[in-house]
């Protein structure tokens, strides 16, 4: 049987009729649109390429296991495949309105967690694809991994017939709870007992390895500390309900690469500060922009290895991030952001994540559950929003001979946190995918223009800042 890991059973966990949590994605593809059947018949050639597509979750009674993945033995892609339209010639305010419905909506947990919807009616003869997923399936890493088996690196693939698929008989109720035992209990106690005489000592290092561990990690909860203390903007807290707003922004790699040589920081600290841009003009909006105010931010951070690549599951880590939103600086913003992100990954490098990630093994379910539960449906005050940058392909994806044009994330919202964003990059373009609760954030328009204008700024300043000295200068115009 295929266990969740505790981080993909948190996520199912914490699925409720206010907090779905499946993580999506819309792509726009050039015309003309093909045919519903012709979709179907391809998701049945790559099926084998994704076995999780034809599994469910199975819960284990009375919370004695993880979860785990199972055929589905009713499984029928004409339930996951959907077909819809925007009255033409339909813009990105027609598309927008009903992705935000569609992803909006829960997935059926007693099915296979996916679902794929074929949108016409494009203007310019184009089409989409609407993607959902449940985030105990995929993370980010893993979605991008996902996206690139079902779409083509080239318009022009052949591929192999549908298999003959029989689904593996379940497993009895009695087998079931004797396996969730021994994977919950017995297994992670006897790998901690191998490990200790032999790999204790590796595992902690030196003495002298140890002493600068401790200092930075020391210096990282003195500095969590602080942040934790700093004023946050209470408004994008509270209840949230089951209906979404959804829209996107759009960005060129160009124009953060603009910024990036001319002050320096990574393609994710350049994000996040026009980001930060955009909260400030909601908040400034709002009338509730105040001195020394942050919103703050969960940032996810990959921590797949390399030989996890196309692993379906979730490998990452957090970080906590203070957007400095009273800040009217665009390049004193990118600054603040940096040097929290360089120290986050000072701590990173001091210790190994996935051992502290590995504890929850050893957790009893019940109590994953319950925790999970509290805290993605509780309405704490201390996280205002969610920001991820997914990594995507530098090269153009085909569907069905087609090419991808542009594609926007969708990131869930729980926990009291009313706004998501989601960053993608794709084949030299950059997208902010923006997730609300409906009835909190009516105005997320202001925030969508916010990073639009945020990004801006920041190329503009970039484009002024003077040259280095010794810095090479365009060669004088020749006389003619």
């Amino acid at each position: 049987m295929d266990r969740m890991t505790p981080t993909d059973a948190g996520f199912y966990f914490a699925e409720s009729r206010r907090t779905p949590m499946h993580v999506g994605s819309v792509a726009i593809f050039e015309g003309p649109a093909p045919s519903y059947g012709d979709l179907v018949r391809l998701l049945l050639r790559k099926l084998p390429l994704v076995p999780r597509y034809r599994q469910r979750v199975r819960d284990v009674p009375f919370y004695l296991g993880r979860p785990v993945w199972t055929d589905d033995e009713h499984f029928q892609i004409l339930y996951h495949i959907r077909h819809t339209a925007v009255p033409k010639p339909g813009g990105p305010e027609q598309l927008r309105n009903l992705a935000g419905r569609v992803l909006g909506h829960r997935l059926d947990l007693t099915k296979p967690l996916w679902e794929l919807w074929l949108i016409e009616g494009l203007a310019e003869g184009r089409w989409a694809i609407i993607n959902k997923h449940h985030h105990a399936m995929i993370d980010g890493v893993a979605g991008t991994d996902l996206m690139q088996i079902l779409f083509d690196t080239s318009p022009q693939t052949t591929y192999p017939a549908p298999d003959q698929w029989t689904p593996r008989p379940p497993a009895s109720t009695t087998a079931l709870i004797a396996s969730s035992l021994s994977d919950t209990v017995v297994k992670p106690l006897w790998e901690l007992a191998a490990a200790l005489p032999a790999g204790s000592r590796s595992a902690i290092g030196s003495p002298g390895q140890l002493v600068r561990r401790a200092g930075v990690l020391a210096g990282a909860l003195v500095s969590a500390g602080r942040q934790f203390l700093t004023p946050a903007a209470a408004s994008l807290n509270g209840p949230i309900g089951p209906h979404r707003r959804w829209t996107w922004a759009d960005s060129t790699m160009a124009d953060v690469s603009t910024v990036r040589k001319a002050f320096g920081g990574t393609t994710n600290d350049v994000v996040l500060a026009a980001i930060t841009a955009g909260f400030r003009d909601l908040l400034e909006a709002r009338g509730e922009l105040t001195d020394g105010q942050v919103v703050r931010s969960m940032v996810p951070v990959s921590i797949r290895r390399e030989d996890e690549r196309g692993v379906l599951s979730n490998r990452v880590s957090l970080v906590y991030i203070n957007l400095p939103v009273s800040e009217p600086s665009p390049q004193a913003r990118l600054e603040a952001v940096r040097r929290q992100m360089d120290a986050h990954k000072r701590a990173l490098r001091a210790y190994d994540p996935r051992s502290l990630i590995a504890v929850l093994d050893v957790i009893a379910p019940g109590l994953l559950a319950l925790g999970t539960r509290t805290l993605l449906r509780s309405t704490q005050p201390l996280v205002q929003a969610v920001t991820t940058n997914i990594p995507g392909p530098p090269v153009p994806l085909y569907l069905l001979g087609h090419r991808m044009i542009s594609l926007y994330p969708c990131v869930p919202i729980g926990s009291g946190l009313r706004t998501s964003v989601g960053i993608f990059s794709y084949c030299g373009t950059i997208t902010f995918g923006i997730n609300v609760d409906f009835d909190a954030v009516p105005d997320v328009d202001v925030l969508t223009l916010g990073i639009s204008r945020g990004m801006s700024e920041l190329v503009k300043q970039a484009e002024q800042k003077p040259a280095e000295p010794g810095a090479d200068r365009r060669r004088p115009k020749e006389r003619k």
